[in-house]
């Protein structure tokens, strides 16, 4: 039987994440998603919580031992409770690291690791989401063709988050019938970023287009060398990830809710002892300890070597509608308060209306 309780290291992290989403995150979301920017000193704290480095074994700078995607997902559902969009820039890093943890050469690993944990913050990235309604990561329209030890590379990609500022950027592409990854630095010839993006949701997140106009990088470059890597396994990661985060949208939008109406008095007495009332509220936690579930199986699958694109897309698929009906639902219950923007049950019903786009934006 699979058990899910947090080791006493998994709850100290629970704990302190949680206290600093409470914190530091939530009171200063709703100014970030007016002005579209998010506070230095909030991104500073949270990196000082150590989720990357604590990923990264000692050998490459970090202070963990292995990658453990169940921790990720219980620091990722707190963050997301906190902000999708604090959240989601500070989870930017593991989208470069995760991949080469995983499947870069030990000369890449060496070169790079280091670099995304020592000292402070630092945008690293990954361009994976193409600006095109058939978007699949195992039919991507960016191509890279090798002659010699050079590669070649020609695409143009979109939701690329922390872009105008980013060191390096970790470039999805398709080679020959696979998908492999390719690591691009910062103003090499034919790389553009485009103007900022403007979404429903994740206002405060800075995500840009990518263009690469033959762009030419050593075959060094290629994460994993000639062995690449396994796009299956790394979109799983970034299943688990968002489901998790879309497990913390949800909750925040649920416990407003619940507390609203607990508050909120028609007719002489508090709206929740309505019972049309109190049935949203039972069906939208039962939908998130639902999700929760599939997504902390999702984890375990992953932790364990297993195959598990099964039980992430599914906890993805599950997690997606979950967060879209629970944030509306809690539109709902506020009624007309819900649709005024001093609420947050409205951004969070814009954040949650994003989650089946979002494949690749995070990773854990």
């Amino acid at each position: 039987m699979i058990s899910f309780t947090p080791s006493e290291e998994q709850q100290l992290i629970i704990d302190t994440v949680r206290r600093y989403a409470a914190d530091r995150m939530r009171p200063a979301a709703y100014e970030a998603d007016e002005k579209r920017t998010i506070p230095p000193d909030i991104i500073a704290r949270g990196w000082d919580l150590g989720l990357l480095p604590s990923a990264i074994p000692e050998q490459y700078g970090g202070f963990g031992e292995t990658h453990q995607a169940l921790t990720g997902v219980l620091a990722a559902e707190e963050l997301g409770y906190g902000d999708l969009s604090m959240a989601l820039y500070l989870l930017t890093p593991n989208l470069f690291a995760i991949p080469i943890l995983h499947y870069g050469t030990e000369e890449q690993k060496e070169k790079w690791l280091p670099r995304l944990v020592e000292g402070g913050f630092a945008p690293y990235t990954a361009a994976l989401i193409e600006p095109r309604w058939s978007f699949d990561p195992h039919a991507l329209h960016t191509v890279a063709e090798r002659e010699g030890n050079v590669y070649e590379i020609t695409g143009h990609k979109a939701l690329v988050p922390l872009a105008a500022d980013a060191h390096a950027f970790l470039v999805y592409a398709r080679e020959g019938e696979t998908t492999q990854a390719f690591i691009i630095e910062r103003g090499t010839e034919g790389l553009a970023v485009l103007e900022r993006e403007s979404f429903m949701g994740i206002r405060a997140l800075p995500t840009y287009e990518l263009r690469l106009d033959d762009v030419h990088v050593p075959a060094s470059c290629r994460v994993g060398g000639e062995q690449g890597i396994d796009i299956d396994r790394l979109m799983n990661y970034s299943r688990a990830a968002l489901a998790a985060l879309a497990v913390g949208v949800a909750r925040s939008a649920f416990e407003y809710a619940r507390d609203y109406a607990k508050q909120r008095e028609a007719f002489g007495k508090p709206i929740a002892q309505n019972q049309a009332i109190a049935f949203m509220l039972a069906e939208m936690a039962i939908e998130i300890d639902a999700a929760r579930l599939m997504t902390y199986e999702a984890a375990w699958h992953l932790d364990k070597e297993h195959s598990a694109t099964q039980q992430a897309a599914l906890a993805k698929a599950y997690a997606d509608e979950m967060a879209l009906m629970v944030t509306d639902r809690a539109v709902q219950i506020l009624g007309g308060h819900g649709y005024i923007r001093e609420h947050p049950v409205e951004r969070w019903l814009r954040n949650g209306r994003g989650f089946s786009t979002f494949l690749g934006l995070a990773m854990v």
